[in-house]
């Protein structure tokens, strides 16, 4: 093996193990953090049962009729989609999928005629549509990863004021939920005119009620009631999303650190390989040098010397033979 492949092969080695330190160190912290992001929708989950039954006590009260966010639209000509997405990639699939779908359903709505426009939440989401021409009316970046309730009040204001202006005549939310560790599911729901469900099983219950006074009136409570219960639905889907990056991206880094080893143990067994390879070659070459050595030495290594040696006997004998002959013949005489 040559001195250059197996630096080459070294060097690749240890570039190898350097990314498996990353991908092992970012595991590690999106583990960490897939606790907190549990705990903090955890945390923020009293509030919104408690205001869902608010919202259910005012319709048993006779509120609600006519507000803004419950009344849908006679005819809905504009759909407004909230795509909430990472700010930051290395998670799998996690942005790819929210945005895919929220592209495909775009893209069906404005087949059937329907117009739509297009509100993002982190840089993901913000950089793939507007690389691919789409209108964004508003994007919000730098607080996927730790949403607080001004984040996701910030969003819902701008969104609700322009449905309340006749901009929207619906909006949809196109988020991950949070299920498990291993398991996230993209949900994509009608976000504002606000589903009326919680309206209709609050008339429709035969159980029990409270007998509640209100001050002031049950409409206007709701009215002012219905904007917070926006911003915690959207906060509620800015944790989820949250949660499910982390879950997504320990995923992804675990698979890379797995592969970054397998890559490394399948280095080291051909740079080793290769090495033994080149050991025994020289081996090789090394005895046969010797051996060639030792035959020299035994046979005589001066040819010259020993071409010389033998012409000289042949001379010899060959005047030893006259010799004799000439000397029978005077003896014969």
């Amino acid at each position: 093996m040559a001195g250059g492949a197996e630096r080459v092969l070294r060097r690749r080695i240890k570039s190898v193990q350097s990314t498996k330190k990353i991908t092992k160190a970012m595991e590690l912290i999106a583990a960490s953090r897939i606790l907190k992001a549990q705990q903090r929708v955890n945390a923020a989950r009293p509030y919104s049962e408690q205001i869902t039954e608010v919202i259910r006590n005012l319709a048993a009260a006779g509120a609600g009729k006519g507000a803004a966010l419950l009344e849908p639209r006679d005819a809905v000509r504009t759909v407004a989609f909230v795509a909430v997405a990472g700010d930051r990639g290395l998670c799998g699939g996690y942005n790819t999928t929210v945005i895919r779908t929220v592209e495909r359903e775009m893209q069906r709505l404005q087949a059937e005629g329907t117009q739509t426009r297009l509100v993002t939440v982190g840089k993901k989401a913000t950089g793939y549509f507007r690389f691919r021409g789409f209108e964004i009316d508003d994007s919000f970046v730098g607080f996927s990863d730790e949403p607080t309730y001004e984040d996701a009040r910030t969003v819902a204001e701008a969104v609700v004021k322009r449905f309340e202006d006749g901009e929207y005549d619906a909006v949809q939310i196109c988020y991950t939920q949070f299920v498990s560790a291993g398991v996230q599911r993209v949900q994509l729901k009608r976000f504002v005119p606000i589903e009326t469900d919680l309206l209709d099983a609050a008339e429709k219950s035969d159980g029990p009620r409270a007998d509640y006074e209100f001050e002031p009136g049950p409409g206007e409570i709701l009215d002012r009631l219905l904007p917070r219960y926006a911003e915690a639905r959207l906060y509620a889907a800015l944790l989820e999303g949250s949660a499910s990056f982390f879950a997504a991206q320990q995923r992804a880094m675990k698979s890379a650190t797995d592969n970054a080893e397998e890559l490394i143990t399948k280095l080291s067994r051909v740079m080793n390989r290769a090495r033994q390879d080149s050991i025994t070659t020289e081996i090789m070459e090394i005895v046969s040098g010797a051996e060639a050595l030792r035959s020299g030495q035994a046979g005589g290594s001066d040819l010259l010397a020993d071409n010389a040696l033998k012409v000289a006997d042949v001379v010899g004998h060959h005047d030893l033979a006259h010799s004799h002959a000439h000397g029978s013949d005077h003896r014969h005489l």
